[in-house]
């Protein structure tokens, strides 16, 4: 796996050299587009828009229009050159509660991994961080931008998600009015909530829609014809409390009966000399 970025963390004097990877990965299946008429692939080409021949993308440079049709051109070595050392360095701000970032603000995820020399201070910040049930809240400079970004203690490693500022966030674009609910709708509510408590474990979860889709393109390989799955019809909500009382019992009797504690057997009693 490809190195993201090296720098450093600063925490207050203290420099811990790193290194970034990319956690996360696309899965999907990929299509291409092709004509219709005879199914070959659509292909774009970049052409110039004052001669009109194809440009290649070694031909081709990154610029900024300042005024019309005036552009000044920049450079990937240019935009390296501006950096300092500090752009480099991912500055712990602050400390902060996870549950205090909305997951609104969450966008890409990588992971921390020391560079030589590094690895007892991110050890020491790892474990004073779970420790105090904090992340912390940094920045620094990615290509051209700087991000905002949360480190995030792991029980098996350290984790840097960046964040969107505020200005990337768009607001709830319909308001919508919030009707009263009864204590007796909310505790039976709570109640189906914890009927279906379990702790979380990814491994468990699997895009099942991708598996019917490779599915679909094998018969469509073997040239067998589609069939649409028997729908499983789902009745509206008539009265909301007999719904949660109905999704209570549904769940209970999906689940497993609890396992009743085995009963120790009794050490026999030591005859008296």
């Amino acid at each position: 796996m490809a190195v993201v970025q090296k720098g450093a963390i600063s925490f207050g004097l203290v420099y811990i050299p790193v290194s970034l990877y990319t956690a996360t990965q696309d899965s999907d299946i990929g299509f291409n587009q092709l004509h219709k008429a005879d199914l070959s692939r659509i292909r774009y080409k970049k052409v110039c828009a004052h001669c009109g021949k194809e440009v290649e993308a070694k031909d081709i440079v990154r610029g900024f229009e300042y005024a019309k049709d005036r552009y000044v051109v920049i450079t990937d070595e240019e935009i390296e050159k501006i950096k300092t050392e500090k752009d480099r360095t991912i500055t712990i701000l602050s400390f902060t509660k996870k549950e205090e970032i909305s997951p609104v603000y969450y966008d890409k995820a990588y992971h921390v991994v020391p560079q030589k020399g590094g690895g007892k201070a991110l050890e020491l910040l790892r474990r004073a961080m779970l420790e105090t049930g904090r992340a912390a809240l940094g920045k620094t400079v990615f290509g051209n931008s700087e991000k905002l970004l949360v480190i995030l203690p792991q029980e098996d490693g350290m984790l840097i998600q960046t964040l969107l500022y505020q200005d990337d966030i768009k607001e709830i674009p319909v308001e919508y009015e919030r009707p009263n609910v009864s204590e007796a709708e909310l505790s039976i509510a709570e109640q189906l909530i914890h009927s279906m408590e379990e702790p979380f474990r990814p491994e468990q979860y699997k895009d099942e829609f991708q598996e019917k889709l490779r599915a679909l393109i094998a018969d469509k390989i073997a040239g067998k014809a589609v069939s649409a799955p028997k729908e499983e019809r789902v009745g509206a909500v008539v009265d909301l409390m007999e719904a949660l009382k109905a999704s209570v019992k549904s769940v209970g009797a999906k689940r497993p009966p609890a396992k009743k504690p085995t009963k120790s057997a009794k050490t026999p009693k030591k005859k008296e000399a």
